[in-house]
């Protein structure tokens, strides 16, 4: 009994139990005005009803669709109407999950998911179903073994939101007959035997052994390739060789603050001058002088 109704019941019967004890003056309609008030007080319950903003009444009478009422105060015909049902239309929330399953790969998983949906249409989902909670839960259960079937271990695991997408999609289509929308579908959790957590985690490791391995040479491949373009620039311009020669001398005394002696031969070394003449003279010592004999530790003569 909503407040309304119960105020409605109490002003009729007690009305009706003042026309009979004090209905002075009314004389033979005393009795019959005073019994229509109590039975008004007493149909009042029956005949206003009220129900929240969230919701919808279903009303048959003698037994046929009549409408949805709500939300709010709503009158019916006492013993000819009655609210069969009332549909929440708020957003609710069903857990359920698939064990064992096996994927397209035929490895078995523990899937656990949960589905947002929400009624659109109270009256098909008064009429056409019979208990849509559970039918809406068989469904989505049977739903998430058939996409876990057709979907590989790796997908299932790397690509979560394409297969929540599919799977919202296959249970909107289903429950949209019985007035039901799916707002989101969300796997929260698959669960693989511990072996094939083993061998995934041996894979995993040897493929980021390999993928370091391949970055190393490319890094090797690039200093080597570098050295080689500053070798040949060393080489075209001597000067570029002393620049670099008194840097290294200049980067090693920077950070340790020392005092580091050089050999006068080193300093003459770095001289481009004494560099081309050290190469010069390198290469007249290996040619023999001109009119030697086949033996050159005797003179010819």
């Amino acid at each position: 009994m909503n407040p309304i109704s119960g105020l409605l019941f109490f002003v009729f019967v007690g009305a009706g139990a003042l026309t009979l004890g004090l209905g002075t003056g009314l004389g033979a309609l005393r009795l019959p005005l005073g019994g229509l008030l109590v039975v008004l007080g007493g149909l009042a319950p029956m005949a206003l009803l009220m129900i929240d903003q969230w919701e919808r009444a279903i009303i048959l009478r003698l037994g046929r669709f009549q409408g949805a009422k709500g939300p709010g105060l709503f009158w019916i015909i006492p013993f000819v109407d009655r609210v069969t049902v009332r549909i929440d239309q708020r957003i609710q929330t069903i857990a359920f999950g698939a064990e064992k399953a096996l994927t397209k790969d035929t490895v078995p998983v523990d899937v656990d998911a949960v589905i947002f949906w929400q009624v659109h249409d109270p009256v098909r989902a008064a009429l056409e179903i019979m208990d849509y909670h559970l039918a809406i839960g068989q469904v989505a259960q049977t739903s998430l073994r058939e996409s876990i079937g057709a979907t590989p271990l790796s997908s299932l695991l790397s690509e979560r939101r394409k297969v929540d997408e599919k799977l919202r999609e296959e249970i909107g289509r289903k429950t949209a007959e019985w007035g039901v929308s799916v707002i989101s579908v969300e796997i929260r959790d698959v669960a693989i035997p511990l072996s094939l957590q083993d061998a995934m985690s041996r894979q995993a490791q040897a493929e980021r052994e390999r993928e370091a391995r391949v970055i190393l040479a490319a890094a090797e491949k690039q200093v080597a390739q570098q050295f080689l373009e500053a070798a040949d620039t060393y080489a075209r311009n001597p000067a570029a060789m002393q620049l670099r020669a008194m840097n290294i001398i200049y980067e090693t005394t920077k950070e340790r603050g020392a005092t580091i002696l050089i050999p006068s031969a080193m300093v003459d070394a770095m001289n481009p001058g004494g560099v081309l003449g050290l190469a010069n003279f390198g290469e007249r010592s290996q040619t023999p002088p001109v009119g030697a004999g086949p033996w050159s530790g005797k003179p010819t003569g």
